[in-house]
């Protein structure tokens, strides 16, 4: 039964279960809705790095802190092309375009961007973006484009949300979310634990979650990686304990979506990642950059694919065969 009226007590008690309890139940749910050791295998890439003009306190792009990103403008279609293809023959069957934007604007670069949307879509690929904040008019366009999923991250809970961005509101996100879906685009979004937020705002904003009025398709669950310079430099790392309770959770509340272990991979050895693909976990991004972070590259997830007989999971799976155009969900003839 797919619930979005959990209330924030049940969480706080799914949430505060002894971890290996949690786990178990979450192990449970996850075999009876999700084709156990399959894993969706995504690659991200910056297609514009750099110069954001917000202030997320976790974040190099932004150019107001001294981190020694090096902004540029947006990447060369061949050169996203190339890219995209390299990922597919590694194993990626997931796409997903970053570009450095506090929101995006019907310019040339948008244009571009629908471009590049349509040309990797080409590939077979399914295609995710993320750009900031986008409008309905916005939403539409990258859906006519062929854009399979929209990535927007909550990052933490309402709460906590001022302690670390200050130049948009939780609402901003939760209105984009809003036309992702009224677009009919996958919604993909989850946050970043370890920015100094308590236990009780990574409840609220895995209850936020829960309770959209749809679950998003894909919740990544990330783990801060601090950066020199950024106002959240010198956080401690998050332990594999604090990810097993954040996945584990984030399973039994939605058994459907897709929960993707992302960023903060590149400290976790295949023990700890064994533990989270057995809470529920079952997607990740592979590739030696999470837009300006170290990743594990490909031969890497390779070998613990083949370690833990772990699947890549197939593009385009949820989609009936045929039912595929430009992006769009086309009639099925019978």
């Amino acid at each position: 039964m797919i619930r979005t009226d959990w209330t924030l007590d049940e969480v706080k008690a799914i949430y505060n279960l002894p971890v290996l309890e949690l786990v178990t139940k979450a192990a449970a749910i996850h075999a009876e809705t999700q084709a156990t050791g399959e894993v969706q295998v995504c690659t991200l890439l910056s297609v514009k790095t750099g110069g954001c003009p917000e202030d997320c306190a976790y974040c190099p792009q932004a150019a107001r802190y001294h981190t020694g990103v090096q902004a540029h403008k947006l990447l060369p279609d061949a050169e996203v092309l190339a890219s995209a293809q390299r990922a597919k023959d590694s194993g990626s069957t997931r796409f997903c375009m970053g570009a450095a934007w506090r929101e995006i604007r019907d310019n040339r670069d948008f244009d571009r961007v629908l471009g590049m949307v349509e040309q990797v879509n080409g590939l077979g690929l399914e295609v995710c973006c993320t750009l900031g904040m986008l409008n309905e008019y916005q939403a539409e366009r990258l859906k006519q484009a062929g854009l399979y999923a929209y990535n927007h991250n909550l990052d933490t809970s309402a709460e906590h949300y001022s302690e670390i961005i200050t130049t948009r509101t939780y609402d901003d996100r939760l209105n984009t979310l809003e036309h992702v879906r009224k677009a009919g685009i996958s919604v993909c979004s989850g946050g970043i634990i370890g920015l100094g937020e308590t236990d009780e705002d990574r409840i609220a904003m895995l209850h936020t979650l829960a309770t959209l009025p749809a679950h998003p398709e894909s919740v990544p669950v990330n783990a801060l990686v601090p950066v020199a310079g950024t106002p959240l430099a010198d956080q401690p790392r998050v332990s594999v304990w604090e990810m097993l309770r954040m996945i584990g959770t984030a399973r039994i509340l939605m058994p459907h979506t897709m929960v993707r272990l992302s960023a903060g991979r590149q400290e976790m050895p295949v023990t700890e990642q064994a533990l989270c693909f057995l809470a529920g976990a079952n997607s990740i991004f592979s590739g030696e950059k999470l837009l300006t972070t170290p990743n594990p590259d490909f031969d890497a997830d390779k070998q613990m694919f083949a370690l833990l007989g772990l699947t890549p999971r197939k593009s385009f799976k949820d989609v009936p065969e045929g039912a595929m155009v430009l992006g769009k969900e086309a009639p099925v003839v019978a």
